[in-house]
């Protein structure tokens, strides 16, 4: 599964093409493993000792690492932007997400603080790295092939989660068998995650090169003069962004849906285990079949996506997340909570890989990062408002996981309705003509 040559930017391979696909495979085995499927679970269960805050523990630490990333992302993109560093800031986020999951493995029963902070590490860098794959689209595909060179990054993506899913479950039966505890058993996952994410990113960016050139009255300037060109650069982009009004509709909507997307990211093994009653092995088995088919969703609604436009191919994805929450609401077996899961998955490929071929569409040509800055910025306020809310919800109803599941169903509702008011052709063309 090799992207097409007439899909990407003249001068760039095949090869470049699947290196930077790659990064998208190294990274989701931490989303995967680390926040949906393992440790969570453990977090809430082991780590919290099941105590009834801890599920509101858990949405608030990861609320945590997604607010300093909404602090640094539009800072980083403009930096990114004016000294041509994304890739530099791949290479630090990428040894930075791998060494504080290896260290998760040291995480015992009530050792909440140093779970939080290396969660906070791990998470931050994660989300950054995500930031600079994200911003490196433009550079890789040709304007009317972004959904389908984004559907292709994001279906190697979960091809990386299910190959780490697929090894910790080895594990967690090997670690069964052997009779170990749950430390050693969810540690040895923390570690095969950390070695996956290494092993495959790093010779992915040594083949990537940075096309981008740094702009030369930035050569020589200093820490103060950074931080006030990238605000400026922040706030001009900003200021622009008002005129125009599809991309700020788009970042709208995106806070709105994404926060019910980032909730099911990361509550869905605890759901699983706390309602549905789910063993780990049946939880990581669960995430990697979802796997395959949000694999199947990305790809396939990349392809739907530039045929039907960005619009209609996001309102789709969105339709199939409704239908999500309701049957996982109303399920009492697991063969329907398998089904509920499994629209997840379609829906998870589909409205991730379109969101940000959508964002592609809609950045002014020079100031990509930033617009992708802008983007991670409304990404990550959804990682604190949609996990946040479910965790209030089970805490103030003590613990009805059913009722905050019914309350996520709202975020898709809205995010719905906001994302008809969004004109993505004639974003494009504002966007082309304010270079």
């Amino acid at each position: 599964m090799h992207p097409s040559p007439s899909l990407l930017r003249e001068g760039l391979s095949r090869k470049e093409a699947v290196a930077w696909a790659s990064l998208d495979f190294a990274n989701s085995g931490y989303t995967t493993v680390v926040l949906t499927a393992v440790f969570n679970a453990y977090f809430v269960s082991a780590v919290m000792s099941g105590a009834a805050h801890a599920t509101l523990a858990w949405t608030l630490v990861l609320s945590i690492s997604y607010a300093l990333v909404m602090i640094t992302a539009p800072i980083l993109g403009a930096y990114a932007d004016l000294r041509a560093q994304k890739k530099t800031l791949l290479v630090i986020t990428t040894f930075g997400c791998a060494g504080a999951t290896a260290l998760l493995a040291t995480v015992g029963s009530g050792m909440w603080a140093w779970a939080m902070l290396l969660l906070v590490i791990s998470n931050f860098c994660y989300a950054t790295h995500q930031d600079m794959t994200a911003a490196f689209l433009p550079e890789i595909a040709n304007p009317d092939a972004y959904g389908r060179v984004s559907g292709y990054g994001w279906a190697w993506g979960y091809l990386g989660g299910l190959i780490a899913l697929a090894a910790s479950l080895a594990w967690v039966s090997l670690a069964q068998s052997q009779k170990m505890d749950a430390q050693q058993t969810v540690g040895g996952t923390m570690l095969l995650t950390a070695a996956i994410f290494l092993l495959v990113a790093l010779p992915a960016l040594m083949t990537m090169r940075e096309r981008s050139r740094p702009a030369a009255a930035t050569q020589n300037w200093s820490l103060r003069q950074w931080l006030a060109a990238s605000w400026g650069r922040l706030h001009e982009t900003w200021r622009l962004s008002s005129r125009q009004p599809d991309l700020r509709r788009f970042l709208y909507c995106v806070t709105i849906y994404h926060a019910g997307v980032q909730t099911v990211i990361a509550l869905a093994a605890i759901y699983a285990q706390q309602v549905m009653g789910f063993t780990l092995a049946q939880t990581i088995l669960l995430i990697l079949v979802v796997n395959i088919t949000a694999a199947l969703g990305a790809w396939g609604f990349g392809l739907l996506q530039d045929r039907l436009g960005h619009a209609r191919g996001l309102m789709l994805a969105l339709v199939f997340w409704i239908c999500m929450v309701a049957v996982a609401w109303s399920a009492t077996t697991p063969t329907l909570f398998w089904v509920a899961a499994n629209f997840a998955g379609l829906a998870m490929g589909a409205s991730q890989s379109g969101a940000r071929a959508a964002v592609a569409a809609l950045a002014r040509p020079g100031h990509q990062a930033e617009t992708f800055g802008l983007w991670g910025l409304a990404v990550n306020c959804s990682a604190i408002l949609g996990p946040v809310s479910y965790g209030l919800v089970t805490w103030i109803t003590d613990n009805a996981h059913r009722t905050a599941m019914l309350f996520t169903g709202l975020f898709f509702v809205v995010g719905l309705l906001l994302l008809s008011r969004v004109d993505f052709q004639r974003g494009a063309r504002d966007a082309q003509s304010r270079q």
